[in-house]
């Protein structure tokens, strides 16, 4: 038993009790926090047969059987605490015992510790997920007055540091604001989260925003998972299209604005959370409040601070600095030189984009393509924009043919030539996907 010399230095910096008896069950150590523990001294114990000092010991029993017990749970004081004992061979022979007594508190403290530590691991994991904020005010053209005075808006709204509603047309640039925003504002060294609340059911919103704990519901993962409140602490996370949460779940999100405090699903305490909330919308969310769509409460929390992004069509002055930038990334994934023609910049001039920005880039990206040269002149320009000369000699099969070409053209344009664009063209052209496709793939060559 020579090694315990060797090892009480070690021993005695645990807060877990240590006590070691020999063969004979007399106690030969006890580390501090066993003699704190009994309220006796070292020189109290040593020498002394464990079952003189505790009547109740259960480690004579190890020496006896040579198997460890673990996990015994006793309280003999108002704290209760477990013990795991084991049994000291050498050369297959019973020499002693040792006993590890671990604290109820202890053990819970540790298990809280191990729990953050965990919870920090998803958030360095949903971070990754998901990303961060890449744009600055600097990437926000703004030629025109009316977009000078939302972003000049926008960039003392970062500052403020209060709950922003952003409310625009679609494509017009929303997450392009709330990035900046976050950039430009005093939590911009931590993380920007970013999800479409039109995209989930609600129990799957509310499990993604507040998380949920281990059990909670069929399929919960082990261990639970944090949400994006937790996940976005100290930093921002912005809603798009807020006007899509379901009604049940807006009065979690208004009890996070209200209190900062969020509640797992199936949990029962509370966590407390620091994070600035973007919300934005394409809709009027004072019609939604008058269908019972939307909390008024709500809407007052999250618009302390209301940007209206103005659409492209009211800001014109804008065309020709968009067109130059968009050009340009065009060109640097393309690997060559994009300009445009004065007759085709005035054609963008002329048109309403009901898309907006979106709407541009997709048009400047399809025609792009399509240039041989690099050029992009009037007559590339898709007929919506650029309409051509009608051949009064084309029947009337040719003609419904070349307006059901501009039609799912200009609707590809507005909602995207991805799949979830295609999915919104068909819808608003009310035939399939399927449908959809057939025509594009005999009619419309993109």
């Amino acid at each position: 038993m020579n090694i315990i010399s060797e090892m009480a230095q070690i021993f005695d910096v645990f807060s877990e009790g240590i006590l070691i008896i020999d063969n004979n069950t007399k106690i030969v150590y006890g580390n501090t926090a066993y003699c704190n523990f009994i309220n006796m001294s070292i020189s109290e114990i040593l020498g002394k047969e464990l079952r003189n000092i505790r009547p109740g010991a259960m480690l004579p029993n190890v020496l006896k059987t040579g198997k460890p017990i673990l996990y015994a749970h006793r309280q003999e004081t108002e704290e209760p605490y477990f013990v795991n004992m084991y049994p000291i061979k050498q050369a297959g022979k019973v020499i002693g015992g040792i006993s590890v007594v671990t604290f109820i508190q202890q053990a819970y403290d540790f298990q809280k510790i191990l729990q953050e530590i965990e919870r920090s691991k998803q958030v360095i994991r949903q971070i990754s997920k998901i990303g961060n904020a890449g744009y600055t005010f600097d990437d926000i053209v703004a030629v025109d007055s009316r977009s000078a005075k939302t972003k000049t808006l926008a960039r003392k709204a970062a500052a403020a540091d209060a709950t922003i509603l952003l409310q625009s047309e679609s494509g017009t640039g929303k997450e392009l604001y709330a990035q900046a925003i976050h950039n430009a504002s005093k939590r911009s060294g931590h993380v920007f989260l970013a999800i479409n609340c039109a995209n989930f059911n609600p129990n799957i919103l509310e499990s993604e925003l507040f998380g949920y704990v281990e059990g909670a519901f069929t399929g919960a993962k082990k261990g639970g998972k944090i949400g994006l409140f937790e996940a976005a602490t100290k930093g921002t996370i912005f809603l798009d299209e807020i006007s899509e949460m379901d009604i049940s779940l807006q009065a979690n999100l208004l009890r996070v604005l209200q209190e900062q405090k969020i509640r797992p699903v199936g949990g029962v305490e509370e966590r407390s959370v620091d994070v600035r909330i973007i919300a934005a919308c394409n809709v009027e969310l004072l019609k939604y409040i008058e269908e019972g769509r939307f909390r008024r409460d709500l809407y007052y929390r999250l618009s302390i601070f209301p940007i209206t992004i103005p659409p492209l069509r009211e800001r014109k002055g804008d065309i020709e600095a968009l067109v130059t930038l968009i050009l340009s990334e065009l060109g640097k994934k393309q690997y060559r030189s994009l300009s445009i023609e004065e007759g085709a910049l005035k054609k963008l001039h002329s048109y309403d984009w009901p898309g907006n920005v979106r709407e541009l880039r997709n048009v400047l990206e399809f025609v792009s393509y399509l240039s041989d040269e690099g050029i992009i002149t009037e007559n590339s320009l898709p007929e919506a924009i650029a309409p051509k000369y009608i051949d009064e000699a084309e029947s009337l099969s040719e003609r419904v043919k070349r307006f059901e070409r501009s039609e799912i053209e200009r609707l590809l344009r507005k909602n995207g030539s991805d799949l979830a664009g295609k999915r919104k063209t068909a819808k608003d052209l009310g035939i399939s996907l399927a449908s959809l496709y057939n025509k594009i793939a005999k009619e419309v060559q993109f």
